[in-house]
């Protein structure tokens, strides 16, 4: 399948003429990663994750786009009427098939950012047993081999030790970012020169991917 990676965390992955991306943010180009997608795969409810009228308009102009969501995105989105019956809600720990991708749901809950910040729901997306998408977590897939592994190389929740103890604990073979808009070129070359050298380590081979760059995996 060919992955497309767009600014911070929307990725669109494409197999046998059908698209699906996993969370058109609004700090992403989603507008242009949702074009003619089959299905989409939302984490969670933060902004950067979920373009709601960029997607909202792609399922009124596009009567054939499915959406899965956690609950409270699904229910938020089927407040319009006109689309809510192709807007699914995602269970942590179930299977389904997305426009002829098979997925795997993982995990359940955002990482803690602080203890005045309510936790939402977040659900990990594994697609066609190969491609990881952990949203705004580190949960790692049980009892799976990962073969692709998206990584959330920065953000408010995290530091670059738990970076790299989840490209560890996953042990994919391949590794590309996402989350990471809110770095600048110093501070991407710190966290890619750890998870590079000691993700090599493990068998990881980690590669970095620019808005709009897109590789088969």
């Amino acid at each position: 399948m060919l992955l497309t990676k767009y600014t911070h965390a929307c990725v669109r992955l494409e197999k046998d003429g059908k698209v699906l991306v996993i969370d058109p943010g609004t700090f992403s180009e989603s507008a242009e990663a949702l074009a003619g997608a089959d299905a989409v795969l939302v984490t969670h409810e933060h902004n950067d994750h979920l373009d709601r009228p960029a997607l909202l308009s792609a399922l009124r102009s596009n009567t054939a786009l499915e959406v899965h969501a956690p609950a409270g995105v699904a229910a938020a989105l089927r407040d319009d009427t006109d689309v809510a019956a192709r807007v699914h809600v995602a269970e942590p720990g179930s299977d389904f098939q997305a426009a002829g991708f098979s997925v795997r749901t993982f995990g359940g809950q955002h990482a803690v950012i602080h203890a005045q910040i309510p936790v939402v729901a977040n659900i990990g997306y594994l697609v066609d047993e190969n491609v990881f998408h952990p949203g705004d977590s580190f949960v790692v897939p049980d009892g799976i081999d990962v073969k692709t592994l998206l990584v959330p190389i920065h953000a408010p929740w995290s530091k670059v030790g738990e970076v790299v103890d989840f490209v560890i604990s996953v042990r994919a073979p391949r590794a590309f970012p996402v989350h990471d808009a809110l770095l600048n070129e110093l501070g991407r070359g710190i966290v890619e020169g750890h998870v590079t050298r000691i993700g090599a380590l493990y068998g990881t081979s980690y590669e970095r991917l620019a808005p709009r760059d897109s590789v088969k995996v």
